[in-house]
Order: C-alpha cells, then structure tokens, then sequence
C-alpha cells in the first residue's frame, strides 16, 4: 500500500486513502528541528550556547554534529523491537548506548544519532515546560492548521493505515513518534517553507549545509547534502528538494519540498515496505506529473 499526497501553489492532490493515519518516523526530527527554530526566535532556546554540563549546541545536534553515537546501532535494540518489547526507559537506552562517550569533538563532523534528537526534544520541553505532543501542537501544529499527534500508546497504533504495527510500541521512537496523515506531513513542510511562519535567518539555518555525503546506493540523490533537520539535495533533476525520509517496522516514508520547481511543491509518500528509495522516488514522479 502507498499513500500520498502533493501541493502546488497550494492545491491539495491526494492519492490513497486521504484520512488514514500513518507514522511519521524521521520526517519527525524535522518538526522538532521548526519546534526548536520557533523556541529560538520567541528567546526561549539559544542555537549556539553549550547545553547546561555538555561540550554541544543545540544547533548541533540538530545537525547531527555533536559527536553523538545512535542506538539504532544497537543489535539488541533491533531484537527487542522484532519481538514486540516494551521500550527500554531511557535510562538504560542511554546506558546501553554509552551515550555520554561521544564519538568525535562536537561540531568536527556529520554523524546521523536519533539520541541527539532525544536530547532536543528534551530541550523543547524544558523551553516550553511541557510534554513533547503539548509543545508542537502549540509551536506548529496548531499554528500551521496541521492535524497530527505524538502518540506514546500501543492502541493508537492500531488506527494506522498499516497492519503490520499493532504491536509496536511506539515509545521506542525516543525523539517522539508524531502520526497524521500524508496530507498534512506535506501540508507542513509546504507551508514553513512558503511562509514567514520561520524567519529568513531560521529557514537560513536549516538550509545551512554540512559536506556531502557518499552516493547512498538505491536512493535517488544526486548529492545528498546533510542540512539542519533536513536531507538536502542540490543538484535534483528538478533543482534542489529537501526534507526528510524515515523508517520502521515494516513503514518508510519520504516527505520533500520542491521549490526551484514552478510553482513550488511538497510531496509526502508513504508506504508499507522496508525500502526508502522506492518512497524518494515516487516522491520525484508525484512532483513531476
């Protein structure tokens, strides 16, 4: 099953199941990443100060900077997921994860770490003296017109368009897992990038780019260029697209924004499979037709 939609100039296009719900993975460190930018501009975040007793930025762990390893590494990790565990408290995630060893000094080089994500969500609810789903429906959704929710519960997860993940508890996804549909993940990215819900410097900062990185084999990045709570692709065969892919059990998902295309688009593909590629393609031909 594949659920999509797509906006140009602001027309709406779904394809599949306009109403179904489905899980957001990764593409959810890019709604963090415009929760935090928001946080900034309002004073209540700073980009650039070293967290309380930690050598990083905020800055730089939304850029994947900071040095931090990722328990997606973690093969007991994968193994408890594939048996239908409950998530580990954090705690013992951090531990197992030697999460305080970083890897590499702070802002000297790209490495992908879903726990650097945990630690900004964390900063988001300290800013916003919250829980993580109040902080982003009153941050971004909300203010978007954005219907989508963070769940922690294994029931929600049995509203989803996909089968296959009435058994996972959603808690693993430490950073937070948001669903909605494929309309409004498209819909977000739509409106932050075509709009002054961000400033000029915020969306500035998220296009800020690290090296590229190697040719990713199966995907269809030209040069897929790390940014600030984005993948960015400069040279697409429709000028740069940006946004972000994600994945988990038995789900991808790819949501991107097209803006040297005439109008601007954003396209949000999801689908029941275990292959990005195929979603980042399709994401290509929807933008395209």
């Amino acid at each position: 099953m594949i659920l999509a939609a797509r906006i140009v100039g602001g027309s709406e296009s779904d394809f599949g199941a306009p109403h179904a719900l489905v899980p957001w993975w990764s593409f959810g460190k890019t709604v963090l990443a415009i929760a935090a930018f928001r946080l900034v501009e309002q004073g209540k975040l700073a980009l650039d100060e070293p967290l309380e007793a930690k050598p990083y930025t905020l800055r730089q762990l939304l850029a994947h900077r900071a040095g931090l390893t990722d328990y997606g590494r973690l093969s007991e990790y994968h193994a408890a997921v594939a048996r239908g565990e409950p998530a580990w408290p954090v705690d013992e995630l951090l531990r197992r994860a030697n999460a305080n060893r970083l890897l590499s000094e702070p802002g000297q080089a790209w490495r992908y770490s879903n726990i650097g994500y945990y630690f900004v969500r964390r900063e988001i609810e300290r800013a916003s003296d919250s829980a993580l789903g109040s902080a982003l429906h009153a941050t971004v959704f909300a203010p978007l017109g954005i219907h989508a929710f963070l769940t922690r519960e294994r029931d929600d997860m049995q509203r989803l368009a996909f089968a296959d993940l009435g058994a996972y508890d959603p808690n693993w996804v430490y950073h937070g897992l948001i669903v909605g549909t494929a309309l409004d993940a498209a819909r977000l990215l739509y409106r932050v990038f075509t709009s002054d819900f961000l400033s000029v410097q915020s969306r500035a900062a998220m296009l800020q780019a690290s090296p590229p990185l190697d040719a990713l084999t199966g995907r269809p990045f030209v040069t897929p260029t790390p940014g600030t709570g984005l993948m960015i692709d400069p040279d697409g065969p429709f000028g740069m697209w940006y946004g972000h892919s994600g994945a988990g059990p038995g789900s991808v998902c790819a949501v991107y924004h097209l803006p040297d295309m005439s109008p601007p688009r954003s396209v949000a593909v999801f689908a029941d499979q275990d292959d990005e590629g195929v979603v980042e393609r399709r994401v290509l031909e929807l933008a395209a037709a």
